[in-house]
């Protein structure tokens, strides 16, 4: 039997079988599934399946069993249960399934924990998508920089193929801010739409000529959350036989208006707020910004909300073509990775060895939850050394105001999409520190090998 099979098979047992799944997703690292009865869910019996790095109890329970293989599992899952996450919505929710989510929600009800989930849940389907644009959009960088001519054919395929998503991610985002507030995904994006249309350049009101793409991807949140908003009310006096025809359409141009009159000048006043606030943090800062913003990071990355900044990273991106903030944020998976490798040459736990050997690759290409999960946070000092470590290096990526071009996964590859050529070897440098001082604060403080007893 192969490893997914396995660990299919075991993971389906402990969830209490296939009749108490309720709906089963995945992102990257980590299963998300809502069980119909969580008193059925052996939560111990989880973690010690062999492959597991981890669960979280969130709003869904979040299995993390790392890059790669999360996908094939999670096709194991579907094939031999015979449920698929759509098939599953289709059904609705039973009164018990209802119960349990109802009592998660409140269970993690704080306003700013809602508001990020919100915002995550709609990058999160995007992020395979925003990753391999980015690195190929980074790769292109360098040839230029390594003096490949830029009107090469070659050059040219690779341009566009790497910065096509980001001339249309309004749209995109639109699409699942839509279906996230329960709004047709088609006119998310025509949303999405209006406010990158080039024709709103010949549009003057009150003198002045609106600019596409002003308010960035706040100002398509907005707008996407509006048509969702107005669709349902508008569907609530609208005759079944004629609301095909009658509801798209009055919330298509209740939103048009709404956009340029109010959400576009609302959207970019807030999108200017956030990155000329957190540009001003970052000059008064300095030093001391970049080691609150890498060595908090971690924490946030445990409950899954980073993704939530990812709408940050693009403001400062469309408005000064260029993000500070995630080569500091990406130093909080190298302080893991030092703090791993500190771990495993000081204990001689074989399975805990293990976790961190299958965990340390993709750690090293910025995915950090299998090493989170299965190594620092199990083991509780550890994890707060990783944090120090982190904190060093976003000192030294804030004191240099080292940039990306793009966003995508950090660690290593993260270099590629650096914006100036002497930054490449800063942003290393950094990287570096992070991986000493990780390693060196978790040997002479972080762990005991008695705390690898029960790993």
């Amino acid at each position: 039997m192969k490893k997914e099979q396995r660990m299919a098979q075991e993971i389906t047992e402990k969830l209490g079988g296939a009749d108490n799944i309720h709906s089963l997703t995945y992102c990257m690292t980590r299963l998300r599934v809502m069980p119909k009865d969580e008193s059925k869910v052996d939560l111990a019996g989880i973690k010690n399946i062999e492959g597991v790095m981890g669960v979280v109890g969130d709003e869904t329970l979040q299995i993390i069993v790392g890059p790669g293989t999360v996908n094939r599992v999670a096709d194991e899952m579907t094939r031999t249960t015979g449920l698929t996450a759509s098939a599953l919505d289709e059904d609705g929710e039973d009164d018990l399934a209802k119960t349990t989510k109802d009592a998660i929600n409140r269970k993690n009800a704080t306003p700013f924990k809602l508001f990020l989930r919100k915002i995550a849940s709609i990058f999160i389907p995007l992020i395979p998508a925003i990753v391999g644009s980015g690195l190929i959009a980074g790769i292109s960088n360098v040839l230029l920089r390594s003096g490949v001519p830029k009107d090469l054919a070659i050059m040219q395929m690779i341009d566009m193929i790497g910065w096509g998503l980001f001339g249309y991610l309004a749209i995109f985002v639109g699409i699942n801010t839509a279906k996230e507030f329960g709004g047709t995904p088609a006119l998310g994006g025509v949303a999405g739409i209006m406010l990158i249309n080039p024709a709103l350049a010949n549009i003057t009101l009150f003198g002045e000529k609106l600019v596409p793409g002003r308010g960035g991807l706040i100002g398509v949140m907005l707008a996407a959350f509006f048509i969702a908003w107005s669709e349902k009310r508008i569907r609530r006096f609208v005759p079944a036989a004629i609301d095909i025809i009658v509801t798209p359409t009055l919330a298509l141009l209740a939103t048009g208006i709404a956009t340029i009159f109010v959400l576009q000048p609302v959207g970019g006043f807030i999108s200017d707020l956030i990155t000329k606030g957190l540009l001003n943090i970052l000059d008064m800062g300095g030093i001391f910004a970049g080691i609150v913003l890498a060595g908090t990071f971690l924490p946030l990355v445990v409950t899954g909300l980073h993704q939530g900044l990812t709408p940050v990273h693009m403001e400062l991106l469309n408005s000064i073509k260029s993000d500070p903030l995630l080569p500091i944020l990406a130093m909080g998976g190298a302080g893991q990775v030092g703090a791993a490798f500190a771990i495993y040459f000081k204990t001689k736990n074989a399975k805990l060895k293990r976790v961190i050997k299958g965990g340390l690759p993709v750690g090293i290409l910025g995915i950090g939850e299998p090493l989170i999960f299965g190594v620092t946070l199990p083991l509780g000092r550890p994890f707060l050394t990783a944090c120090l470590g982190a904190a060093v290096g976003g000192a030294f990526q804030a004191f240099f105001k080292v940039g990306t071009i793009a966003i995508g996964v950090s660690g290593l590859p993260l270099a590629f999409l650096i914006k100036e050529t002497n930054q490449i070897v800063l942003y290393i440098a950094g990287l570096l520190l992070a991986y000493i001082f990780g390693f060196l604060f978790t040997w002479l403080f972080g762990f005991k090998e008695s705390m690898a007893k029960d790993i």
